[in-house]
């Protein structure tokens, strides 16, 4: 079964459904790409995913290490290259308001790491991951 069917709309615009869920998202070119700016960018979106893949991830070992991760936030920069244009830097911050112990909180950063989207990136995208906790 397909996960999500991809519409173009014109204007450098594009509506993603996802299909089980019905849940959908627009994006647009970024400014800087001859778009509107007006949503996310198809490469927003890679960058996001993988700072939603690994709360995700560490999520499920809070959960079984009975630890709530609820308000955790990633702020998200993502940075471009040309020739060819792709993406060349993915930073991400996560602020942690969870007190624990630092053995725990090696745990939640090591499984964070492991989710598939950051072993899905280009090896050459470099990943800055900075943990705050507290």
């Amino acid at each position: 079964m397909p996960t999500s069917i991809v519409t173009y709309l014109g204007a450098l615009r594009t509506k993603c459904v996802h299909i089980k869920s019905n849940n959908s998202f627009i994006t647009d070119a970024p400014t800087d790409n001859n778009g509107k700016g007006e949503a996310f960018s198809p490469t927003d979106t890679v960058a996001t995913s993988l700072a939603s893949c690994m709360l995700t991830i560490m999520g499920i070992k809070a959960r079984d290490l009975e630890i709530d991760l609820t308000e955790t936030t990633a702020t998200v920069t993502k940075t471009m290259a040309s020739e060819p244009r792709r993406i060349s830097q993915i930073d991400i911050i996560f602020d942690i308001p969870a007190n624990t112990d630092d053995k725990t909180k090696k745990i939640l950063e090591r499984a964070a790491h492991t989710c598939p989207v950051i072993y899905s990136l280009h090896p050459d995208i470099e990943k800055n991951i900075t943990f705050n906790w507290g």
